[in-house]
């Protein structure tokens, strides 16, 4: 299997927070498309200083992280941020790796939104078995 991209919205949910409360208007919560890579060795979401910025997302918090090198750096933590795909949507925190050049879609958004990778097509899909409503498992 090759490397898999998946086109995703990245939106500022504290924005849409705000639009739902009457706050801001909804054409002024910023959102953005991005060409992300799924990577199932990545825990959550992955983004640079640039989609932080471009999107006003807060800083939350610090993690220490392990890289795909080995490495361990401590890096900022930032959200609330929405994730749209096809027709799911999660919300979630990212973690900014501040000269990355790729998106990160890592696992825990992948499950929660119920997506797949399609291993033959190479390409990220809604799960064929709940096409309509994405499923959770509790146990």
């Amino acid at each position: 299997m090759g490397l898999v991209y998946a086109n995703i919205e990245l939106v500022n949910a504290g924005e849409i927070f705000l639009a739902q409360k009457g706050y801001i208007k909804q054409t002024e919560v910023k959102r953005m498309n991005v060409n992300a890579l799924v990577d199932t060795g990545a825990s959550t979401l992955t983004i640079n200083e640039n989609i932080k910025i471009q999107l006003d997302l807060l800083e939350l918090d610090e993690r220490e992280v392990i890289l795909a090198d080995g490495s361990r750096q401590k890096l900022k933590v930032v959200g609330p941020i929405e994730i749209r795909f096809e027709n799911r949507k999660t919300t979630t925190n990212a973690v900014v790796l501040p000269s990355a050049d790729k998106i990160l879609l890592g696992v825990i958004p992948i499950e929660d939104m119920d997506i797949l990778i399609d291993a033959k097509q190479e390409k990220l899909i809604v799960n064929p078995e709940t096409p309509y409503l994405a499923s959770l498992s509790l146990r």
